[in-house]
């Protein structure tokens, strides 16, 4: 009995298909791991080019390479196994092949789309834009290589069309909010009122903070408290929104007292300050700029401040409105003037003099 399987098994292993069908398993590993060396070689030599196409297509190329390699082996290896067997295997060996390898480009494809939006973006390419146009490439190859594979596999795509357009209809109706939401994102990807990193906040509702994501349905905002806020797509067709991110400079705009024993020196003081600012270097000579007595308070003479920097980020306006802010302080004292205070004078009357 021994003697006999190990008979067969002398048999199988010097029969011309095993043999070659080994053969063509131990090529294609072969072959893959050399293509699987040149493309690491081949990224490390386009790294330093300014193109960013050639990065993407090797570094996106390098996996549906030498899965295609193992495609092509593997059904090159079925082939003959089926022409020696009775199995109906050859039946499905070409469709199979088809599908993985359209299957493959689809991967290569979105891969590339992918990897070029990632680099436009390291570039300082727009954040919202890139990622706008990368999924919609991604969606469009995905669609159109679906529907090749069901063409070849004898699927009707016209009837597929029909059915999408009747279907459509009832999936609309029972979809209205997302597809609402859909179009909601499409129309932020092209009026763009804001991108991604930009401040926004809304007068309208408590919507106030930093744009993370713009997705397709949902858009992502992280509050000043670092909460994240998740807001539908269609909530910003219906809302006004203010942008600060686009400001072109922040204002000053402020009232400043002094006493009504001072009132003497406002004409002087009111000019060093316009001058002041005239002069100040961070302060935008080309906005409006205004400093004048402007009211005679229960408890002050107030002239008012009204000018705008140069920057717009946060943190810089607060610093140059404290040093205007401390200059005019200077002005006012150095006139031996104060700045004044809710007050109240109470005047007694004494008893009438004796006659």
């Amino acid at each position: 009995m021994e003697t006999n399987y190990s008979t067969e098994l002398l048999s199988w292993a010097t029969d011309p298909t095993v043999i070659l069908v080994f053969l063509i398993v131990f090529a294609t590993l072969l072959l893959n791991y050399f293509a699987r060396r040149m493309f690491i070689h081949l990224e490390e030599k386009v790294q330093g080019t300014a193109n960013v196409w050639d990065d993407a297509f090797f570094r996106s190329a390098r996996k549906p390479a030498g899965w295609l390699i193992w495609v092509i082996g593997i059904a090159w290896a079925a082939e003959i196994i089926a022409a020696e067997t009775d199995t109906g295997l050859a039946a499905i060996i070409d469709p199979a092949r088809y599908v993985a390898v359209v299957g493959l480009l689809a991967l290569f494809l979105t891969r590339l789309v992918r990897e070029v939006e990632s680099n436009f973006v390291q570039r300082g390419a727009d954040v919202t834009t890139a990622t706008a146009i990368g999924k919609l490439a991604r969606v469009s190859v995905l669609l159109t290589l679906t529907l090749v594979v069901l063409q070849t596999l004898g699927v009707s795509i016209s009837g597929i069309l029909a059915f999408g357009g009747i279907g459509g209809i009832a999936v609309g109706f029972a979809a209205r909010d997302l597809l609402a939401n859909f179009f909601g994102g499409l129309m932020i990807y092209l009026d763009r009122p804001f991108n991604v990193g930009d401040w926004i906040r809304s007068p309208d509702r408590e919507i106030e903070g930093t744009v993370v994501n713009i997705g397709w349905r949902l858009t992502q905002i992280r509050t000043f408290d670092q909460r994240p806020l998740y807001i539908p797509n269609l909530v910003f067709a219906n809302i006004a929104l203010e942008n600060p991110s686009r400001m072109l400079n922040r204002r000053i705009d402020e009232t400043i007292g002094i006493r009504y024993d001072d009132v003497g020196k406002m004409g002087t003081i009111v000019d060093e300050v316009r001058e002041m600012l005239r002069n100040h270097p961070d302060i935008a000579q080309d906005k409006t700029l205004i400093v004048n007595f402007n009211a005679f308070a229960p408890s002050s003479c107030d002239f008012f401040v009204y000018t705008f920097t140069k920057t717009t980020d946060w943190i810089d306006f607060h610093h140059i409105k404290e040093k205007v802010l401390l200059q005019i302080v200077d002005i006012i004292e150095s006139h031996d003037a104060e700045m004044a205070f809710p007050t109240s004078t109470v005047h007694l009357i004494g008893p009438e003099p004796e006659a």
